[in-house]
């Protein structure tokens, strides 16, 4: 397969203190990182394109560590997600390979993540600007950890471009109160509740 040529790589972090109601004594952090890399099948049809994703599977661990150190370890995670921007010259399916690398490297260095990583891809020009899902990290319909987090970069992607996103939380929505499943009545049985 082709050579993985990063061009840059972005990180952010937010701390959350309230939403309008009271200050809480502990912010919500959300972070995220994103890669913006070569697109090696940009400008043309490519039938064969899986093989990329096993070397894209060292970025997804090296991105998921980085944005882990940065919001404190696994045990601080409660909500994740991953996306994909595709720069014009490429097709969305191109973004569709961040699916495997970027889930499994954070359930992997999670150790006890049983939902399924929520997920976003669009193709876009230079600029463009991502919402990417969040979800708890063991139960996906736990209500209070419903959330999004908007990536991007002011230069990428460029029309050979590939961006790719990793996002965590370490908990629900500040002034969560709108129902449903809570995260300490997860079962864990088998990722959704």
């Amino acid at each position: 397969m082709p050579d993985l040529i990063i061009r840059k790589i972005i990180s952010s972090r937010e701390e959350i203190y309230h939403e309008g109601g009271p200050v809480v004594d502990t912010p919500l952090l959300r972070g995220s990182i994103m890669a913006i890399i070569q697109n090696p099948f940009a400008g043309k049809y490519e039938p064969e394109i899986q093989g990329f994703m096993e070397d894209l599977k060292p970025l997804g661990l090296e991105m998921a560590q980085r944005l882990l150190d940065m919001l404190g370890g696994p045990d601080k995670i409660e909500g994740y997600g991953k996306g994909s921007l595709v720069g014009e010259g490429g097709e969305l399916e191109h973004g569709a390979l961040w699916h495997a690398p970027g889930g499994y490297a954070m359930r992997q260095l999670l150790g006890t993540a049983n939902a399924i990583v929520p997920s976003s891809k669009k193709v876009g020009g230079v600029g463009a600007r991502l919402d990417v899902p969040i979800t708890h990290v063991n139960a996906a319909y736990v209500r209070s950890h419903f959330d999004s987090m908007e990536v991007g970069c002011n230069d990428a992607p460029r029309a050979n471009e590939l961006a790719f996103a990793l996002v965590m939380t370490t908990g629900p929505r500040v002034h969560s109160r709108s129902g449903g499943l809570e995260a300490w009545d997860i079962k864990g049985e088998d990722g959704l509740r």
